[in-house]
Protein backbone atom coordinates (compact mmCIF):
# COMPACT_ATOMS: atom_id res chain seq x y z
CA UNK A 1 0.00 0.00 0.00
CA UNK A 2 2.82 2.37 0.90
CA UNK A 3 4.57 1.63 -2.40
CA UNK A 4 1.32 2.32 -4.28
CA UNK A 5 0.96 5.67 -2.51
CA UNK A 6 4.55 6.55 -3.43
CA UNK A 7 3.91 5.75 -7.10
CA UNK A 8 0.72 7.81 -7.03
CA UNK A 9 2.54 10.75 -5.45
CA UNK A 10 5.43 10.53 -7.93
CA UNK A 11 3.10 10.59 -10.94
CA UNK A 12 -0.11 12.36 -9.87
CA UNK A 13 0.82 14.39 -6.80
CA UNK A 14 1.75 17.58 -8.68
CA UNK A 15 0.20 17.21 -12.13
CA UNK A 16 -0.27 20.83 -13.22
CA UNK A 17 3.18 22.08 -12.22
CA UNK A 18 4.87 18.91 -13.51
CA UNK A 19 3.24 19.19 -16.94
CA UNK A 20 4.04 22.89 -17.38
CA UNK A 21 7.61 22.46 -16.14
CA UNK A 22 8.10 19.49 -18.47
CA UNK A 23 7.04 21.58 -21.47
CA UNK A 24 9.52 24.32 -20.54
CA UNK A 25 12.30 21.75 -20.23
CA UNK A 26 11.38 20.20 -23.59
CA UNK A 27 11.85 23.57 -25.28
CA UNK A 28 15.20 24.07 -23.54
CA UNK A 29 16.35 20.58 -24.59
CA UNK A 30 16.00 21.25 -28.32
CA UNK A 31 18.91 23.66 -28.91
CA UNK A 32 21.20 21.81 -26.51
CA UNK A 33 20.48 18.41 -28.06
CA UNK A 34 21.28 19.84 -31.48
CA UNK A 35 24.41 21.61 -30.20
CA UNK A 36 25.70 18.51 -28.41
CA UNK A 37 25.19 16.44 -31.56
CA UNK A 38 27.22 18.91 -33.58
CA UNK A 39 30.00 18.87 -30.94
CA UNK A 40 30.26 15.11 -31.38
CA UNK A 41 30.12 15.37 -35.18
CA UNK A 42 26.67 13.78 -35.40
CA UNK A 43 23.40 14.54 -37.16
CA UNK A 44 21.18 16.69 -34.87
CA UNK A 45 18.53 13.97 -34.81
CA UNK A 46 20.92 11.63 -32.93
CA UNK A 47 20.89 14.03 -29.97
CA UNK A 48 17.15 14.67 -30.24
CA UNK A 49 16.34 10.96 -30.34
CA UNK A 50 18.55 10.38 -27.31
CA UNK A 51 16.99 13.24 -25.38
CA UNK A 52 13.35 12.21 -25.61
CA UNK A 53 14.06 8.47 -25.26
CA UNK A 54 16.31 8.87 -22.21
CA UNK A 55 13.95 11.36 -20.54
CA UNK A 56 10.92 9.10 -20.94
CA UNK A 57 12.72 5.92 -19.88
CA UNK A 58 14.50 7.44 -16.88
CA UNK A 59 11.20 8.84 -15.60
CA UNK A 60 10.18 5.21 -15.01
CA UNK A 61 13.48 3.53 -14.19
CA UNK A 62 15.36 6.33 -12.38
CA UNK A 63 15.71 6.92 -8.66
CA UNK A 64 15.37 10.73 -8.53
CA UNK A 65 11.93 12.16 -9.44
CA UNK A 66 11.97 15.55 -11.22
CA UNK A 67 15.56 15.15 -12.43
CA UNK A 68 16.08 15.54 -16.18
CA UNK A 69 18.35 13.25 -18.17
CA UNK A 70 19.10 13.55 -21.89
CA UNK A 71 22.00 14.05 -24.30
CA UNK A 72 24.68 16.13 -22.56
CA UNK A 73 27.81 18.07 -23.38
CA UNK A 74 29.88 16.05 -20.92
CA UNK A 75 29.08 12.83 -22.77
CA UNK A 76 29.45 14.47 -26.20
CA UNK A 77 33.01 15.53 -25.41
CA UNK A 78 33.95 11.92 -24.58
CA UNK A 79 32.74 10.50 -27.90
CA UNK A 80 34.22 13.06 -30.32
CA UNK A 81 37.23 10.93 -31.29
CA UNK A 82 35.20 7.70 -31.40
CA UNK A 83 32.76 9.19 -33.91
CA UNK A 84 35.56 10.77 -35.95
CA UNK A 85 37.59 7.55 -36.14
CA UNK A 86 34.91 4.86 -36.34
CA UNK A 87 31.51 6.45 -37.04
CA UNK A 88 27.98 6.35 -35.64
CA UNK A 89 27.56 2.56 -35.46
CA UNK A 90 30.49 2.18 -33.07
CA UNK A 91 29.07 5.02 -30.97
CA UNK A 92 25.74 3.20 -30.65
CA UNK A 93 27.56 0.00 -29.62
CA UNK A 94 29.60 1.97 -27.08
CA UNK A 95 26.42 3.52 -25.70
CA UNK A 96 24.84 0.10 -25.18
CA UNK A 97 27.97 -1.20 -23.43
CA UNK A 98 27.97 1.98 -21.32
CA UNK A 99 24.49 1.11 -20.14
CA UNK A 100 25.50 -2.43 -19.22
CA UNK A 101 28.44 -1.11 -17.16
CA UNK A 102 26.20 1.42 -15.39
CA UNK A 103 23.65 -1.25 -14.49
CA UNK A 104 26.43 -3.41 -13.04
CA UNK A 105 27.79 -0.47 -11.04
CA UNK A 106 24.30 0.24 -9.77
CA UNK A 107 23.93 -3.29 -8.45
CA UNK A 108 27.41 -3.07 -6.91
CA UNK A 109 26.26 -0.03 -4.92
CA UNK A 110 28.33 2.73 -6.53
CA UNK A 111 26.16 5.29 -4.72
CA UNK A 112 28.12 4.50 -1.56
CA UNK A 113 31.02 6.39 -3.12
CA UNK A 114 28.98 9.61 -2.85
CA UNK A 115 29.90 9.86 0.83
CA UNK A 116 33.53 10.36 -0.21
CA UNK A 117 32.67 13.52 -2.14
CA UNK A 118 33.09 16.53 0.21
CA UNK A 119 30.60 19.37 0.20
CA UNK A 120 33.32 21.71 -1.09
CA UNK A 121 33.59 19.53 -4.21
CA UNK A 122 29.81 19.65 -4.63
CA UNK A 123 29.84 23.45 -4.40
CA UNK A 124 32.73 23.62 -6.85
CA UNK A 125 30.89 21.27 -9.21
CA UNK A 126 27.78 23.47 -9.13
CA UNK A 127 29.71 26.70 -9.65
CA UNK A 128 31.79 25.23 -12.47
CA UNK A 129 28.63 24.04 -14.20
CA UNK A 130 27.12 27.51 -13.90
CA UNK A 131 30.22 28.99 -15.52
CA UNK A 132 30.25 26.37 -18.30
CA UNK A 133 26.55 26.91 -18.99
CA UNK A 134 27.23 30.65 -19.31
CA UNK A 135 30.29 30.11 -21.50
CA UNK A 136 28.42 27.70 -23.77
CA UNK A 137 26.00 30.48 -24.75
CA UNK A 138 28.63 33.01 -25.83
CA UNK A 139 29.35 31.53 -29.31
CA UNK A 140 25.69 32.21 -30.16
CA UNK A 141 26.45 35.94 -30.26
CA UNK A 142 29.09 35.62 -33.01
CA UNK A 143 28.02 37.51 -36.13
CA UNK A 144 24.78 38.67 -34.48
CA UNK A 145 23.49 42.25 -34.30
CA UNK A 146 22.05 44.20 -31.39
CA UNK A 147 18.75 42.39 -31.97
CA UNK A 148 20.15 39.21 -30.43
CA UNK A 149 21.27 41.12 -27.34
CA UNK A 150 17.86 42.79 -27.08
CA UNK A 151 16.03 39.47 -27.24
CA UNK A 152 18.29 37.99 -24.55
CA UNK A 153 17.77 41.03 -22.32
CA UNK A 154 14.00 41.03 -22.86
CA UNK A 155 13.84 37.31 -22.06
CA UNK A 156 15.72 37.84 -18.81
CA UNK A 157 13.42 40.74 -17.84
CA UNK A 158 10.38 38.52 -18.38
CA UNK A 159 11.91 35.61 -16.49
CA UNK A 160 12.76 37.76 -13.45
CA UNK A 161 9.63 39.96 -13.39
CA UNK A 162 6.80 37.70 -14.58
CA UNK A 163 6.70 35.66 -11.33
CA UNK A 164 5.68 38.89 -9.56
CA UNK A 165 2.51 38.90 -11.65
CA UNK A 166 1.70 35.21 -11.35
CA UNK A 167 3.42 31.94 -10.64
CA UNK A 168 0.78 29.92 -12.46
CA UNK A 169 2.82 29.72 -15.67
CA UNK A 170 6.60 29.18 -15.67
CA UNK A 171 8.33 32.42 -16.60
CA UNK A 172 10.84 30.77 -19.01
CA UNK A 173 7.94 29.39 -21.07
CA UNK A 174 6.36 32.86 -21.22
CA UNK A 175 9.68 34.34 -22.34
CA UNK A 176 10.16 31.76 -25.12
CA UNK A 177 6.61 32.19 -26.47
CA UNK A 178 6.72 36.00 -26.26
CA UNK A 179 10.09 36.32 -28.00
CA UNK A 180 9.09 33.85 -30.74
CA UNK A 181 5.90 35.79 -31.50
CA UNK A 182 7.85 39.06 -31.49
CA UNK A 183 10.53 37.73 -33.83
CA UNK A 184 8.00 36.22 -36.27
CA UNK A 185 5.50 39.09 -36.47
CA UNK A 186 8.15 41.83 -36.58
CA UNK A 187 10.34 39.89 -38.99
CA UNK A 188 13.43 40.33 -36.85
CA UNK A 189 16.71 39.38 -38.49
CA UNK A 190 18.11 37.07 -35.83
CA UNK A 191 19.34 33.50 -35.54
CA UNK A 192 16.74 30.83 -34.73
CA UNK A 193 16.84 27.10 -33.98
CA UNK A 194 16.46 26.29 -37.66
CA UNK A 195 19.85 27.86 -38.27
CA UNK A 196 21.48 25.38 -35.86
CA UNK A 197 20.26 22.22 -37.58
CA UNK A 198 17.36 20.58 -39.35
CA UNK A 199 14.59 18.97 -37.31
CA UNK A 200 12.88 16.25 -39.34
CA UNK A 201 9.60 14.60 -38.34
CA UNK A 202 10.87 11.00 -38.53
CA UNK A 203 10.42 8.23 -36.00
CA UNK A 204 13.50 6.45 -34.64
CA UNK A 205 13.94 2.86 -35.82
CA UNK A 206 14.96 -0.10 -33.67
CA UNK A 207 18.30 -1.41 -34.87
CA UNK A 208 21.33 -3.41 -33.82
CA UNK A 209 24.59 -1.50 -34.30
CA UNK A 210 26.20 -2.61 -37.53
CA UNK A 211 29.60 -3.51 -36.08
CA UNK A 212 31.61 -6.77 -36.17
CA UNK A 213 31.01 -8.85 -33.06
CA UNK A 214 34.73 -9.35 -32.43
CA UNK A 215 37.25 -8.85 -29.65
CA UNK A 216 38.80 -6.05 -31.71
CA UNK A 217 35.49 -4.16 -31.68
CA UNK A 218 35.25 -4.62 -27.92
CA UNK A 219 38.74 -3.18 -27.46
CA UNK A 220 37.76 -0.15 -29.55
CA UNK A 221 34.58 0.71 -27.65
CA UNK A 222 35.45 -0.48 -24.12
CA UNK A 223 37.67 2.48 -23.12
CA UNK A 224 35.03 4.92 -24.32
CA UNK A 225 32.25 2.97 -22.59
CA UNK A 226 34.08 2.94 -19.25
CA UNK A 227 34.72 6.68 -19.50
CA UNK A 228 31.11 7.37 -20.53
CA UNK A 229 29.79 5.20 -17.69
CA UNK A 230 31.75 7.02 -15.02
CA UNK A 231 31.30 10.53 -16.44
CA UNK A 232 27.56 9.90 -16.75
CA UNK A 233 27.21 8.49 -13.24
CA UNK A 234 29.32 11.21 -11.63
CA UNK A 235 27.22 13.94 -13.24
CA UNK A 236 23.96 12.09 -12.57
CA UNK A 237 24.64 11.27 -8.92
CA UNK A 238 25.93 14.75 -8.14
CA UNK A 239 22.92 16.28 -9.91
CA UNK A 240 20.63 13.95 -7.94
CA UNK A 241 22.20 15.24 -4.72
CA UNK A 242 21.62 18.82 -5.85
CA UNK A 243 17.97 18.08 -6.62
CA UNK A 244 17.71 16.33 -3.24
CA UNK A 245 18.88 19.55 -1.58
CA UNK A 246 16.59 21.77 -3.68
CA UNK A 247 13.49 19.71 -2.91
CA UNK A 248 14.35 18.58 0.62
CA UNK A 249 13.80 14.92 -0.34
CA UNK A 250 15.98 11.82 -0.70
CA UNK A 251 16.57 9.70 -3.78
CA UNK A 252 17.62 6.13 -4.52
CA UNK A 253 20.97 6.66 -6.19
CA UNK A 254 21.71 3.00 -6.88
CA UNK A 255 18.38 2.78 -8.69
CA UNK A 256 19.32 5.97 -10.54
CA UNK A 257 22.57 4.33 -11.66
CA UNK A 258 20.68 1.32 -12.98
CA UNK A 259 18.07 3.57 -14.59
CA UNK A 260 20.77 5.54 -16.41
CA UNK A 261 22.11 2.26 -17.76
CA UNK A 262 18.73 1.05 -18.98
CA UNK A 263 18.08 4.42 -20.64
CA UNK A 264 21.41 4.38 -22.49
CA UNK A 265 20.87 0.82 -23.71
CA UNK A 266 17.44 1.67 -25.13
CA UNK A 267 18.72 4.93 -26.66
CA UNK A 268 21.53 3.01 -28.33
CA UNK A 269 19.15 0.53 -29.92
CA UNK A 270 17.05 3.40 -31.31
CA UNK A 271 19.89 5.45 -32.80
CA UNK A 272 20.51 7.86 -29.92
CA UNK A 273 23.78 8.92 -28.33
CA UNK A 274 24.41 8.10 -24.63
CA UNK A 275 23.32 10.69 -22.07
CA UNK A 276 23.03 11.41 -18.37
CA UNK A 277 21.45 13.84 -15.92
CA UNK A 278 21.50 17.53 -16.85
CA UNK A 279 22.05 20.02 -14.06
CA UNK A 280 20.75 22.99 -16.06
CA UNK A 281 17.50 21.40 -17.16
CA UNK A 282 16.99 19.80 -13.76
CA UNK A 283 17.28 23.24 -12.15
CA UNK A 284 14.79 24.64 -14.70
CA UNK A 285 12.43 21.76 -13.95
CA UNK A 286 12.53 22.08 -10.17
CA UNK A 287 12.57 25.89 -10.23
CA UNK A 288 9.42 25.75 -12.39
CA UNK A 289 7.63 23.78 -9.68
CA UNK A 290 8.24 20.18 -10.77
CA UNK A 291 8.50 17.52 -8.08
CA UNK A 292 7.41 14.23 -9.65
CA UNK A 293 8.36 11.71 -12.32
CA UNK A 294 5.57 13.05 -14.52
CA UNK A 295 7.61 16.20 -15.26
CA UNK A 296 10.51 14.18 -16.70
CA UNK A 297 8.15 11.99 -18.72
CA UNK A 298 6.30 15.04 -20.06
CA UNK A 299 9.62 16.65 -21.03
CA UNK A 300 10.50 13.63 -23.15
CA UNK A 301 6.98 13.21 -24.54
CA UNK A 302 6.61 16.92 -25.32
CA UNK A 303 9.97 16.92 -27.09
CA UNK A 304 8.88 13.88 -29.13
CA UNK A 305 5.54 15.50 -30.04
CA UNK A 306 7.24 18.77 -30.95
CA UNK A 307 9.69 16.99 -33.23
CA UNK A 308 6.88 15.02 -34.89
CA UNK A 309 4.25 17.76 -35.25
CA UNK A 310 5.81 21.18 -34.74
CA UNK A 311 9.23 20.96 -36.31
CA UNK A 312 8.60 23.97 -38.57
CA UNK A 313 7.38 26.11 -35.67
CA UNK A 314 10.17 25.02 -33.35
CA UNK A 315 12.76 26.10 -35.86
CA UNK A 316 11.35 29.65 -35.63
CA UNK A 317 12.19 30.03 -31.92
CA UNK A 318 14.90 32.70 -31.67
CA UNK A 319 18.12 31.41 -30.16
CA UNK A 320 18.26 34.61 -28.11
CA UNK A 321 15.22 33.54 -26.10
CA UNK A 322 16.81 30.22 -25.23
CA UNK A 323 20.13 31.92 -24.45
CA UNK A 324 18.23 34.13 -22.01
CA UNK A 325 16.75 31.05 -20.35
CA UNK A 326 20.19 29.44 -20.07
CA UNK A 327 21.69 32.65 -18.62
CA UNK A 328 18.99 32.47 -15.97
CA UNK A 329 19.84 28.82 -15.35
CA UNK A 330 23.49 29.80 -14.95
CA UNK A 331 22.52 32.47 -12.44
CA UNK A 332 20.21 30.11 -10.52
CA UNK A 333 22.76 27.28 -10.54
CA UNK A 334 25.68 29.26 -9.13
CA UNK A 335 25.99 29.07 -5.35
CA UNK A 336 26.34 32.77 -4.63
CA UNK A 337 26.55 32.09 -0.91
CA UNK A 338 29.85 30.33 -1.51
CA UNK A 339 31.45 33.67 -2.45
CA UNK A 340 30.42 35.20 0.87
CA UNK A 341 31.66 32.08 2.67
CA UNK A 342 35.17 32.48 1.24
CA UNK A 343 36.02 34.82 4.12
CA UNK A 344 34.71 32.55 6.87
CA UNK A 345 35.18 29.02 5.48
CA UNK A 346 38.22 26.93 6.34
CA UNK A 347 41.07 27.53 3.93
CA UNK A 348 41.14 23.85 2.98
CA UNK A 349 37.46 23.94 1.91
CA UNK A 350 38.08 27.09 -0.11
CA UNK A 351 41.08 25.51 -1.87
CA UNK A 352 39.09 22.35 -2.69
CA UNK A 353 36.19 24.36 -4.11
CA UNK A 354 38.46 26.56 -6.23
CA UNK A 355 40.47 23.60 -7.54
CA UNK A 356 37.25 21.83 -8.57
CA UNK A 357 35.99 24.94 -10.37
CA UNK A 358 39.26 25.77 -12.12
CA UNK A 359 40.03 22.24 -13.30
CA UNK A 360 36.45 21.70 -14.55
CA UNK A 361 36.33 25.02 -16.39
CA UNK A 362 39.80 24.59 -17.92
CA UNK A 363 39.23 20.99 -19.05
CA UNK A 364 35.48 21.22 -19.72
CA UNK A 365 35.35 17.78 -18.12
CA UNK A 366 33.22 17.31 -15.02
CA UNK A 367 34.78 14.00 -14.05
CA UNK A 368 38.33 15.40 -14.10
CA UNK A 369 37.20 18.40 -12.05
CA UNK A 370 35.48 16.24 -9.46
CA UNK A 371 38.42 13.83 -9.20
CA UNK A 372 40.80 16.77 -8.83
CA UNK A 373 38.64 18.18 -6.04
CA UNK A 374 38.42 14.84 -4.23
CA UNK A 375 42.19 14.30 -4.56
CA UNK A 376 42.89 17.79 -3.22
CA UNK A 377 40.50 17.24 -0.32
CA UNK A 378 42.14 13.90 0.49
CA UNK A 379 45.64 15.40 0.49
CA UNK A 380 44.60 18.34 2.66
CA UNK A 381 42.70 16.06 5.05
CA UNK A 382 45.70 13.73 5.36
CA UNK A 383 47.94 16.72 6.06
CA UNK A 384 45.47 18.02 8.65
CA UNK A 385 45.24 14.81 10.66
CA UNK A 386 48.90 13.86 10.25
CA UNK A 387 49.91 15.94 13.27
CA UNK A 388 50.94 13.58 16.04
CA UNK A 389 52.32 14.71 19.41
CA UNK A 390 53.95 12.81 22.28
CA UNK A 391 53.57 13.75 25.95
CA UNK A 392 56.61 12.59 27.94
CA UNK A 393 56.65 12.07 31.70
CA UNK A 394 59.65 10.69 33.62
CA UNK A 395 59.41 9.00 37.04
CA UNK A 396 62.75 7.72 38.40
CA UNK A 397 64.00 5.28 35.74
CA UNK A 398 60.62 5.10 33.95
CA UNK A 399 59.75 7.14 30.85
CA UNK A 400 56.04 7.32 30.06
CA UNK A 401 54.94 8.43 26.57
CA UNK A 402 51.34 9.23 25.55
CA UNK A 403 50.67 9.37 21.81
CA UNK A 404 48.12 11.99 20.66
CA UNK A 405 46.90 11.90 17.09
CA UNK A 406 46.30 9.41 14.30
CA UNK A 407 49.17 7.14 13.32
CA UNK A 408 49.34 6.39 9.58
CA UNK A 409 51.72 6.84 6.64
CA UNK A 410 51.68 10.65 6.77
CA UNK A 411 52.38 10.95 10.50
CA UNK A 412 54.90 8.18 11.11
CA UNK A 413 58.02 10.33 10.57
CA UNK A 414 56.92 12.84 13.22
CA UNK A 415 56.06 9.95 15.56
CA UNK A 416 59.50 8.33 15.27
CA UNK A 417 61.45 11.61 15.44
CA UNK A 418 59.85 12.61 18.74
CA UNK A 419 61.48 9.67 20.55
CA UNK A 420 64.99 10.69 21.70
CA UNK A 421 66.34 7.27 22.61
CA UNK A 422 69.87 8.54 23.30
CA UNK A 423 68.54 11.12 25.75
CA UNK A 424 66.52 8.46 27.60
CA UNK A 425 69.58 6.20 27.85
CA UNK A 426 71.78 9.02 29.13
CA UNK A 427 69.10 9.88 31.72
CA UNK A 428 69.30 6.32 33.07
CA UNK A 429 65.90 5.22 31.82
CA UNK A 430 65.42 1.47 32.25
CA UNK A 431 61.70 1.13 31.46
CA UNK A 432 59.65 2.76 28.67
CA UNK A 433 55.85 2.66 28.26
CA UNK A 434 54.03 4.00 25.22
CA UNK A 435 50.33 4.73 25.77
CA UNK A 436 48.17 4.50 22.64
CA UNK A 437 44.81 5.31 24.28
CA UNK A 438 44.52 8.57 22.29
CA UNK A 439 45.42 7.17 18.89
CA UNK A 440 44.58 4.56 16.29
CA UNK A 441 46.92 2.53 14.11
CA UNK A 442 45.64 2.74 10.54
CA UNK A 443 48.13 1.00 8.26
CA UNK A 444 51.37 -0.95 7.93
CA UNK A 445 53.33 2.32 7.96
CA UNK A 446 52.15 2.87 11.54
CA UNK A 447 53.30 -0.63 12.51
CA UNK A 448 56.62 -0.05 10.78
CA UNK A 449 57.13 3.17 12.78
CA UNK A 450 56.45 1.33 16.06
CA UNK A 451 58.92 -1.40 15.02
CA UNK A 452 61.55 1.26 14.38
CA UNK A 453 61.08 2.81 17.84
CA UNK A 454 61.12 -0.57 19.59
CA UNK A 455 64.29 -1.68 17.77
CA UNK A 456 66.07 1.58 18.74
CA UNK A 457 65.36 0.93 22.41
CA UNK A 458 66.28 -2.77 22.15
CA UNK A 459 69.77 -1.84 21.02
CA UNK A 460 70.21 -0.40 24.52
CA UNK A 461 68.55 -3.31 26.31
CA UNK A 462 65.23 -1.56 26.87
CA UNK A 463 61.98 -3.31 25.92
CA UNK A 464 59.18 -0.69 25.45
CA UNK A 465 55.75 -1.67 26.74
CA UNK A 466 52.87 -0.80 24.44
CA UNK A 467 49.70 0.06 26.36
CA UNK A 468 46.00 0.67 25.74
CA UNK A 469 45.79 -0.21 22.06
CA UNK A 470 42.20 -0.44 20.84
CA UNK A 471 40.97 -3.75 19.48
CA UNK A 472 41.54 -3.04 15.77
CA UNK A 473 44.96 -1.49 16.37
CA UNK A 474 46.07 -4.42 18.50
CA UNK A 475 44.93 -6.88 15.84
CA UNK A 476 46.89 -5.00 13.17
CA UNK A 477 49.95 -4.85 15.41
CA UNK A 478 49.85 -8.57 16.21
CA UNK A 479 49.54 -9.39 12.52
CA UNK A 480 52.30 -7.17 11.09
CA UNK A 481 54.75 -6.15 13.83
CA UNK A 482 58.28 -7.47 13.23
CA UNK A 483 59.38 -6.74 16.80
CA UNK A 484 56.73 -9.16 18.09
CA UNK A 485 57.80 -11.86 15.63
CA UNK A 486 61.44 -11.47 16.69
CA UNK A 487 60.39 -11.52 20.33
CA UNK A 488 58.49 -14.80 19.78
CA UNK A 489 61.55 -16.24 18.04
CA UNK A 490 63.82 -15.16 20.88
CA UNK A 491 65.72 -12.72 18.69
CA UNK A 492 66.87 -9.35 19.98
CA UNK A 493 67.31 -10.25 23.67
Amino acid sequence: MEKLNTIKQDWLGNVRADVLAGIVVALALIPEAIAFSLIAGLNPMVGLYASFIIAMVISITGGRPAMISAATGAMALVIVSLVADHGLEYLLAAGILTGIIQIALGYLGIARLMKFIPRAVMVGFVNALAILIFQAQLPNFEGESWIMWAIVAASLVIIFLFPRITGAIPAPLVAIVAMTLLAVFMGLDTKNIGDMGTISATLPEFLFPNVPLTFETLMIILPYSISLAFVGLIESLLTAQIVDDMTGTDSNKNRESRGQGISNIIAGFFGGMPGCAMIGQSVINVSSGARGRLSTFVAGLALFIMIMTMSDILMLIPVGALVGVMFFVSYATFDWGSLKALRTAQKSDTVVMLVTVLVTVLTHDLSIGVFAGILTAAILFAAKISKVELDRNVEADHAHYVVNGQLFFASTSDFVNQFDVEEDVEAGIKHVTINFSNTHLWDDSAIGAIDKVVFKYRVHGIEPELLNLNKDSEKLLNTLALHLKQQDAGIGH
